[in-house]
């Protein structure tokens, strides 16, 4: 799946990454304080079973100290 990240405050992804088989994937940022915002990109994404997945919100993550380790979760639908 392709996971987009952009800062909260401009309007296009500045990371763009794809999760591995599991769903899992991970980004490193820039060291200050932000607000970023993540969503998962699923156009002409379908399961084997050819169902099309939908995504689910936009996640906003608030990253007060860069020195820490953030999990966030992403929901999708079909």
């Amino acid at each position: 799946m392709r996971v987009k990240i952009r800062r909260a405050d401009q309007k296009k992804a500045h990371w763009e990454l794809y999760s591995d088989h599991t769903g899992e994937f991970a980004q490193r940022l820039p060291p200050d304080k932000a607000d970023y915002v993540v969503w998962a990109d699923l156009k002409d994404y379908k399961l084997p079973s050819g169902k099309h997945l939908k995504g689910g919100s936009e996640v906003t993550v608030h990253i007060e100290d860069i020195a820490v380790r953030y999990e966030i979760g992403l929901h999708l639908t079909w």
